[in-house]
Order: C-alpha cells, then sequence, then structure tokens
C-alpha cells in the first residue's frame, strides 16, 4: 500500500478513489482526482481516513461531505 502521507498526484487520485468508492457516489465524473490541488492534500486526507473508518452514512453526512469535497475543488 502507498504511504498516503505523501501528498503526491497519485496519492490524490488514492484518496479521491477511495472516497467515491466508499459512498457509492453515482455520478463520479464529478469527482476527478485532476479536479484537486495538492494545496488541499491533508484536509482530502484527513477526509480519506474519516470516510474509511465508516461502515454507513447519513443522508447529513453525505451531504456535508460531498459540500466539503466542493469547497476543496479548484474553481
Amino acid at each position: 500500500m502507498a504511504n498516503l502521507q505523501e501528498a503526491t498526484q497519485e496519492n490524490l487520485a488514492v484518496l479521491i478513489d477511495g472516497i467515491k468508492s466508499k459512498l457509492n457516489m453515482a455520478n463520479t465524473q464529478v469527482m476527478r482526482p485532476e479536479d484537486f490541488s495538492l494545496d488541499y492534500y491533508e484536509d482530502l486526507l484527513y477526509l480519506y481516513n474519516m470516510v474509511q473508518k465508516k461502515t454507513s452514512f447519513s443522508i447529513n453526512e453525505m451531504t456535508a461531505i460531498v459540500e466539503e469535497l466542493g469547497n476543496m475543488r479548484k474553481s
């Protein structure tokens, strides 16, 4: 497994893909790794770790996570 502590483009893709699969997102084109800057890597890593620990998500949690990801996307 990759060392996710390192902020690389490859690790960023692992984080985004991991979050997408855990949330069972239908429209995955909305979240592409290239849409995110490495400036937000630590925030994405935190979100990734939080999402991976949970077994299910309420609608409110899903909405909050998606909104947070939206705030981190490059404009």
